[in-house]
């Protein structure tokens, strides 16, 4: 235990002014359990903080062969870690100099014991969820209908919510988020997508039953849809189809939908374009507009994301490119999309890379980043940056 006389002395020895100094002396001894790799030191910015000190918790995730995430209830971070020139000391009720009174006796000295010490600290840096495994596990098994053979006598993998917390990179408000967006429903229980030929039996089921009745598509009835096509697929599934492809309100005590005319007419375009490598432009176009419901109008702006023009071949052509089977990571998103296509136009590329921008990044930035720009016929046009084989 140091003397107030010699940390005077060591005050001197380096030739400090103790009266530009606090009164107060922290004297500093290892612990006997003190050791590097004990703990690890996180940098939260203020936001996670009051999360952590309002009592909600922060979760690690991610498997063996996944860079751990960190994710809030509504957010999701990198985790890297930074290595500091400077030791970074754990002390057990350690006070800072704003804690410390500048009036207390000049005699006074705090004893503390260093816990454990470390070179290094966990930086976090927000990043997009990573959620194409979430439609991954759940195309494992696709939901087919009450009917079918398949659902009832193979076992394969079902998710409750808990397990895709624990497999899924994503914050929770994230992944619910990303569920709906992929149009999942909760079936016994276990999250399920719908396979496509049966969401579209479903789909043909509602709007010819709006066409029978002559409905307006802005008022669907809920309770009459269920009343008539109760009895040929289960009501749960028909109001599901409903809230995937319309948009639920009340009025005079009865529940409605507005029929979504760009999510109806870009599901059977789909239908459509799934089982043809191309299709002759004008011939899908007018094959399309004769496919949707009544009243409503197929345009080219509804397939963004989904189906990719070529306007260079005679005839014009079109064909299924769906932004949901293109990897994830950006390098290789965009490797994928020069070997489709050598050049792009910074319309016809965007809707197939506007799902990387992170938080305050543009898709002018990241086509700056990873592809070179130049002139053709007085358009500007996009290739790659590198060879690709």
């Amino acid at each position: 235990m140091r003397s107030r006389a010699e940390v005077e002395a060591t005050l001197q020895t380096a030739k400090l002014n103790p009266a530009e100094l606090l009164p107060v002396a922290h004297c500093l001894s290892f612990g006997p359990q003190a050791g590097a790799g004990e703990c690890c030191l996180l940098q939260l910015e203020p936001g996670l903080c009051a999360e952590l000190e309002a009592g909600r918790s922060l979760v690690i995730r991610g498997e063996k062969d996944e860079q751990a995430v960190l994710c809030s209830k509504d957010k999701t971070y990198d985790m890297k870690i930074a290595d500091t020139s400077n030791m970074l000391l754990f002390i057990p009720g350690c006070k800072t100099p704003e804690q410390l009174n500048a009036d207390q006796a000049s005699c006074n000295i705090i004893h503390s014991q260093i816990a454990g010490f470390s070179n290094n600290y966990w930086e976090l840096r927000r990043c997009r969820p990573k959620l194409k495994k979430l439609r991954k596990l759940l195309m494992e098994d696709p939901y087919e209908g009450p009917d079918s053979q398949k659902d009832q006598t193979l076992t394969f993998s079902k998710y409750t919510t808990e397990d895709l917390l624990s497999l899924i990179q994503a914050s929770e408000e994230e992944i619910l988020h990303q569920l709906q967006v992929i149009g999942a429903c909760k079936i016994e229980g276990y999250w399920r997508i719908l396979e496509f030929d049966y969401e579209m039996k479903l789909l043909n089921h509602v709007t010819q039953l709006i066409d029978s009745e002559s409905w307006p598509l802005s008022k669907v009835p809920l309770r009459t849809c269920l009343e008539e096509l109760g009895s040929l697929e289960p009501r749960e599934m028909i109001e599901h189809i409903l809230l995937s492809y319309g948009r639920k309100y009340t009025d005079d005590g009865e529940v409605y939908f507005e029929m979504r005319e760009d999510k109806i007419c870009r599901a059977i375009a789909q239908m459509l374009l799934q089982n043809a490598v191309k299709f002759n432009l004008s011939e899908f176009q007018e094959v399309w507009q004769q496919s949707v419901p009544e009243g409503m109008t197929s345009r080219l702006d509804q397939l963004k994301g989904l189906a990719l023009v070529d306007r260079t071949s005679r005839p014009e052509t079109i064909f299924l490119l769906k932004v949901e089977d293109l990897p994830e990571d950006n390098q290789e998103r965009f490797n994928s999309l020069f070997s489709i296509r050598e050049k792009w136009t910074e319309v016809d590329i965007t809707p197939y890379i506007q799902d990387l921008c992170a938080e305050k990044q543009t898709v002018g930035t990241l086509l700056t980043k990873y592809a070179r720009s130049s002139m053709q016929n007085g358009v500007k046009v996009y290739n790659s940056r590198r060879p690709i084989s």
